[in-house]
C-alpha cells in the first residue's frame, strides 16, 4: 500500500533507557513502513541534555509551540546516582517540568480500558481522566525548619514598599514552615486547558479543592474556575450536553469510587500527582496510561504516564530478554497523528492512529501481552511475549485492518 502522506512535522522528542529502545522499534515495525513520517528530532537523552546544558529541551519547547503537536519518550529526571552514573555537569530539571512551564500546559492522563485488564473498583466502567495543573504548590515552595523558640511570620512588601503581615505561628520549640504560592494567570490557564478539554473530548468536568479549610489560596482556584466557567463556556457546556461541577477534594474521592466513571477529574498539582497514579494503578497498570500536555494557546505533547523502565534497560545491555510493556509509548505516537491529522485535514492520518489503538486491544484481547498484563489479566492462559515479539504481534493486527 501507498504510504499516507504528511504535510506538517510533529515535534519528535526521544528519551532514556528502555523507552528510548521502544521508540526505535516502534518507529521500524509500526509507522515508517505506514507513513511518511515527518518529524523535527530532538534527543531529550541524559547525555544530550548535559552535553547542551539542557538547551535541547527549550529548543524542542519552542518547536511545538511553532508546529502545534509534540510526542515524547520517557526522560530521567536525574537525582544523586544519576549524576555519578552518567557524570552530569548539574542535576538537570526534569524535562516535563520545563516544556510543561514554558507551553503554560495542562497534562490529562488518562487509562487505557482494555477487555481482560478489569478495574479493580467493581463501578468503574469507563475511563477517569486526570487533568493536572501543573505549577506551583508545594512543588515551588519554600521551606525552612525553626530551630527553636520564635515567631514566624508571612509577609508581602508591594513595590511601593509597604507591607502587610500574617503571624505564621508562635513557636515555643522546633519545628518547620513551608510557604506556598500560586499565579492567578497559570491558575486561568489550567481553567481553560480543562474547559476546552471537556468540550473537545465531550465529557464532565469536575473540580474539587479544600476551599472550606484554605479560604483564600483554595478558594481563588474555586473562584476563577468558576468566573471562567460561567462568563466563557456555560453556553458551550449546555449545548454540548455536558456539565461542569465543584466539590470539595474529599467528597470528590468518595464520589469518584462509586461512579462509573467517564469524566474528567480536575485536580491541583499535588492532588493530581497523587491521584493520577491511584486512577491508573486501580485500572491495571502505569504501563497502560495516556497523559496528554494540553496548552490554552492550542499545543500538544503526548507522552506515556510511565517512567524509563531502567530495570529492563539493565537487563536489555547484559542481553538478556526483556518484556516490556509499549502500549502507552504506542499510545503517545497515535495521539500525536491523530491530532496532526486534525489539524492538517488529513482524515487517513487519523484513522490510521484509529487502527493502531484498536491493533494494540485486540493483540491483548487475543491473550498475546507483556509479563506485567499477564500477572493481572483474566485472560485465561495468556502468551506472554517479549517487548519486540509483542510490537512484531501488533503490527500483524494492524497489517489485518490495513
Amino acid at each position: 500500500m501507498e504510504k499516507i502522506k504528511m504535510t506538517t512535522p510533529l515535534v519528535e522528542m526521544d528519551g532514556d533507557e528502555m523507552t528510548r529502545i521502544l521508540w526505535q522499534m516502534i518507529k521500524d515495525e509500526l509507522l515508517t513502513p505506514f507513513i511518511d513520517l515527518k518529524t523535527e528530532y530532538y534527543d531529550l537523552g541524559l547525555e544530550e541534555r548535559n552535553r547542551t546544558d539542557d538547551q535541547v529541551t527549550i529548543d524542542s519547547a519552542n518547536a511545538t509551540k511553532k508546529y502545534g503537536v509534540a510526542v515524547k519518550c520517557a526522560t530521567i529526571t536525574p537525582n544523586a546516582a544519576r549524576m555519578k552514573e552518567y557524570n552530569l555537569k548539574e542535576m538537570w530539571k526534569s524535562p516535563n517540568g520545563t516544556i510543561r512551564a514554558m507551553l503554560d500546559g495542562t497534562v490529562f492522563r488518562t487509562p487505557i480500558a482494555v477487555k481482560g485488564i478489569e478495574p479493580n473498583v467493581k463501578t468503574w466502567k469507563k475511563p477517569i481522566t486526570i487533568a493536572r495543573h501543573a505549577y506551583g504548590d508545594v512543588y515551588k515552595a519554600t521551606e525552612m525548619k525553626i530551630p527553636g523558640a520564635g515567631k514566624a511570620e508571612l509577609v508581602y512588601t508591594a513595590e511601593d514598599g509597604t507591607e502587610v503581615r500574617k503571624l505564621i505561628h508562635n513557636f515555643t520549640g522546633a519545628g518547620i514552615i513551608q510557604g506556598q504560592h500560586n499565579l492567578d494567570a497559570s491558575i486561568e490557564s489550567f481553567a481553560h486547558s480543562c474547559f476546552k478539554y471537556a468540550l473537545d473530548t465531550h465529557q464532565e468536568l469536575w473540580f474539587a479543592t479544600k476551599d472550606t479549610i484554605s479560604k483564600k489560596y483554595d478558594h481563588t482556584f474555586k473562584d476563577i474556575f468558576q468566573e471562567i466557567y460561567d462568563t466563557q463556556y456555560k453556553e458551550a457546556f449546555e449545548k454540548a450536553g455536558i456539565s461542569y461541577f465543584y466539590t470539595l477534594i474529599d467528597d470528590a474521592v468518595a464520589r469518584v469510587m462509586k461512579s462509573e466513571g467517564g469524566f474528567i477529574w480536575a485536580c491541583k498539582n499535588y492532588d493530581g500527582d497523587v491521584m493520577s497514579d491511584m486512577i491508573s494503578s486501580a485500572f491495571g497498570s502505569l504501563a497502560m496510561m495516556t497523559s496528554v500536555l494540553v496548552s490554552p494557546d492550542g499545543y500538544y505533547e503526548y507522552e506515556a504516564a510511565h517512567g524509563t523502565v531502567q530495570r529492563h534497560y539493565y537487563k536489555h545491555l547484559k542481553g538478556e530478554e526483556t518484556s516490556t510493556n509499549s502500549v502507552a509509548t504506542i499510545f503517545a505516537w497515535t495521539g500525536a497523528l491523530r491530532k496532526r491529522g486534525e489539524l492538517d485535514g488529513l482524515p487517513e492520518l487519523s484513522a490510521f492512529a484509529d487502527k493502531l489503538e484498536k491493533a494494540c486491544l485486540t493483540t491483548i484481547e487475543s491473550g498475546k501481552m507483556t509479563k506485567d498484563l499477564a500477572l493481572i489479566t483474566t485472560i485465561e492462559n495468556p502468551v506472554v511475549l517479549n517487548s519486540q515479539d509483542f510490537i512484531k504481534a501488533i503490527r500483524g493486527e494492524l497489517e489485518k485492518m490495513l
